[in-house]
């Protein structure tokens, strides 16, 4: 069995389900994901890439995304929410809401499970990208394994070819 280790900020849409269990075409993938709060990100990274995007509104609400402790029932709940659409789709899942360190965490779960990569999922981050600061980046030199990072799907985005009626 293939082993991936997800790191999210966001509950998995049906298209990055589909996408993820199907990388390796029909091998069966157990998926160990790492759920970061996107309240513990940095604000002011947000917003500029918020405004990089053309999406002007979010960038005015980054204040109001809940911080600290607020920020980890959303993430509780958006983490059940994918670990059952990946169990739903013929994978194994388990997970944890990553509470400090990321890198750190990704570097001891992929030694501790054997993993064959990290993907990391993610919504663009312009600066932390530029910079080489993102998880990608980072992580490549953390974990010895590929790391494949792929943009995350917004919730109507669907798969190419079929249409929305």
């Amino acid at each position: 069995m293939f082993t991936s280790v997800l790191m999210i900020e966001k509950p998995l849409t049906p298209v990055d389900v589909e996408f993820v269990t199907t990388l390796h075409g029909d091998d069966r993938i157990s998926f160990v994901v790492l759920m970061q709060p996107r309240g513990k990100q940095d604000v002011l990274l947000r917003a500029i890439d918020d405004v990089a995007l053309g999406e002007f509104d979010d960038a005015v609400r980054e204040a109001e995304e809940p911080g600290g402790s607020q920020a980890e029932a959303p993430a509780e709940l958006a983490l059940a929410h994918t670990l059952q659409a990946l169990r739903d789709a013929g994978s194994e899942a388990v997970g944890q809401v990553v509470e400090d360190k990321p890198l750190d965490l990704l570097r001891s779960i992929v030694d501790e499970t054997g993993a064959d990569e990290v993907i990391v999922l993610t919504t663009p981050h312009f600066v932390e990208e530029f910079f080489h600061r993102d998880w990608a980046s980072r992580a490549r030199h953390k974990v010895g394994v590929p790391v494949l990072k792929l943009f995350s799907h917004a919730p109507d985005d669907q798969p190419q070819g079929t249409s929305g009626s």
